[in-house]
C-alpha cells in the first residue's frame, strides 16, 4: 500500500505520510534515522547497539523509488530505502 500524499517539514523534522485509509502519520527525522532499514545501520542495530544521531538532523530529500522512500537526510547518510510496509508499520 502507498500513500497518497507525502510531506516534509525540515522545521517540525517530521515526515507526513497519508495512507489510502484515510489515516496520517508523522514521522520524526531523528527517529526515521535511527531506524534507517540500510545493512549498515540493520546491523547495528542487531548488534543491541543504538544509533546515535544528533536531534537537529533533518530529512533534505525525498526520492520515491517505487516499493519505498530514500531519504537522504543532513548528516550525509542516504543508503537505506524505507519499503512503504515498514515506513507504515513504524511509529
Amino acid at each position: 500500500m502507498n500513500p497518497v500524499a507525502i510531506g516534509n517539514s525540515q522545521g517540525k523534522q517530521q515526515l507526513r505520510l497519508n495512507w489510502p485509509d484515510g489515516r496520517e502519520q508523522l514521522l520524526g527525522h531523528v527517529e526515521l534515522r535511527r531506524q534507517c532499514p540500510c545493512s549498515q545501520c540493520r546491523a547495528f542495530r542487531l548488534q543491541g547497539l543504538t544509533v546515535k544521531v544528533d536531534e537537529r538532523i533533518r530529512v533534505i530529500e525525498l526520492n520515491q523509488q517505487g516499493y519505498g522512500l530514500q531519504l537522504i537526510f543532513s548528516d550525509g547518510h542516504e543508503r537505506g530505502i524505507f519499503p512503504w510496509p515498514y515506513l507504515s508499520g513504524l511509529t
